[in-house]
Order: structure tokens, then C-alpha cells, then sequence
């Protein structure tokens, strides 16, 4: 697909990828629902562990065929660098300024305050587990992005719109990991400790956070294409590792409870 044609019609194929992921979200969630229903409540995992594997292993081979791509800086760069001209050209002013605005939304600053609140909130009403795992998980991503950045120690795409200006390197994009991270881990936690009836809702609005999120570094041209596809690939490995560590232990409490 040519660069030119995809910064053209960017919102349209952003607002396309949204409805997709939703619905894929959505359907993701009603097969889960219905075989959750089949299980034996001791039994009935948030994640089955051949899935978490499964999961791992496809989104740790794209992470590292992307980090290929960029180290040699083979055809996927030379995509990266088009597109983001492109999108210089192409992207109108007033748009880049609302697209700026929900993309603050991923900042390190307001993730982290929700963060420590979250974390707090969960020591007051002594879900200990969840806690630990809830700051494992977050401190982890930060880690794990940092070091992926100085080790690959990628210059950002030229932008000069003014409406975000970032000093860190490009490769891995954190907003793509960290909101992946961050409202799946949310989500999971609220999963957790929720009614059935609100899950559906919670997953949906993690699901376009994450989407919003992330994409919205490529519009800003604040993050090149493969940043943000690397991004997402090495948050929902480790999202899913920790998440389904969780569930590991959840799983065995609530055996060991009941025997």
C-alpha cells in the first residue's frame, strides 16, 4: 500500500483500524464468555496458559523480525521514512492539534499519577496480589522500553508542528507499549474485581485506548510505523506474560480454598 495514499486518508484507515480492533475485541470476549461458562468455577482462568504461550511467542517473533527490519535498516525503514514525510505534508494543522491532545492521554505523567493511584487503592483494600502484580507489571514495560531504546538508539522522524516534542530515542515507541500495558493491566485488574456484567465495557474501552493511543504517535510523526507495530508487540508479551502469571497464582488460591 503506498505511503502517499495511507497519509492521505490516515483518520479514515485510524478510525477503520478502531472499529476493527473493537469488534475483534468484542467477538475476542464472547468466546471467552461462553467457554468461561462450560468451567468449573475454580477452573475458570481469565487466560489459559496455552493461550498466554501462544500469544508470547507469535508477539515476540514480530517484535524481533521488526527489530531486524530496523537494525538493518532494510525495506520496513525505508516505509517508515515515506510515511512519515507524508504524513508532514498531508496532515492538516487543526487535526494534528486534536490527535496531539488524546495522545497526552498515554503520557508518562498521566499513567504514572493513575498508576500510584490505582496501586494505592488496592494496598487500602488489602488486595495484596493483585497490587504486586499491578506494579511489577507497569515498572516492567518501563524497564523493558528503556533498555530496547538505548539499545537501539533510533532517531526520531522529523516534526515541526510543535504540538509534542519528544528528546528520548524512537525505537520501541512507549506509549504504544505503555498503553498497551497499562489499561491491559487495568483492565485485567478490574476483571478481576468487578461483576460480569461491567467486563464487556472494560475490555472494549482498554482495547481503544490502547488503539487511540498508539496510532496517534505515527499521525504526530513523533514515532515512525515500525516503532509503534514494535511497540505494541513488546507490551502485549509482557502484558500477557504478567497476566497470565497472575492468573496462575489466582487459579491455585482459589483451588487450595476450595480443597
Amino acid at each position: 500500500m503506498d505511503a502517499e495514499w495511507i497519509s492521505q486518508h490516515a483518520i479514515t484507515i485510524w478510525a477503520i483500524l478502531l472499529a476493527v480492533a473493537l469488534l475483534g475485541a468484542d467477538v475476542g470476549w464472547r468466546r471467552a464468555v461462553r467457554r468461561r461458562e462450560g468451567l468449573d468455577p475454580a477452573a475458570r482462568s481469565f487466560l489459559r496458559p496455552t493461550t498466554a504461550i501462544a500469544v508470547i511467542v507469535a508477539t515476540l517473533l514480530i517484535a524481533t523480525a521488526i527489530a531486524v527490519e530496523v537494525r538493518e535498516q532494510a525495506g520496513l525503514t525505508v516505509f517508515d521514512a515515506s510515511l512519515a514525510s507524508d504524513l508532514r505534508s498531508n496532515m492538516p494543522r487543526p487535526v494534528l492539534h486534536v490527535v496531539a491532545l488524546l495522545s497526552r492521554t498515554g503520557n508518562s505523567a498521566v499513567l504514572g499519577t493513575v498508576a500510584i493511584l490505582v496501586f494505592v487503592a488496592l494496598l487500602w483494600r488489602r488486595h495484596w496480589r493483585l497490587a504486586s502484580a499491578w506494579i511489577v507489571t507497569l515498572v516492567g514495560t518501563v524497564v523493558i522500553n528503556s533498555l530496547l531504546k538505548a539499545w537501539f538508539q533510533r532517531e526520531r522522524p522529523l516534526h515541526d508542528h510543535g504540538f509534542i516534542i519528544e528528546k528520548s530515542y524512537s525505537f520501541p515507541s512507549g506509549h504504544a507499549s505503555g498503553s498497551m500495558v497499562f489499561y491491559g493491566m487495568l483492565a485485567y485488574v478490574l476483571l478481576v474485581l468487578t461483576p460480569p456484567r461491567f467486563h464487556r465495557p472494560i475490555v472494549i474501552v482498554a482495547v481503544a485506548m490502547t488503539t487511540l493511543i498508539g496510532i496517534s504517535r505515527i499521525l504526530l510523526q513523533v514515532h515512525y510505523f515500525s516503532d509503534v507495530m514494535a511497540g505494541y508487540a513488546t507490551g502485549l508479551a509482557w502484558l500477557t506474560l504478567c497476566v497470565g502469571s497472575a492468573e496462575y497464582i489466582r487459579m491455585r488460591q482459589g483451588r487450595n480454598a476450595i480443597t
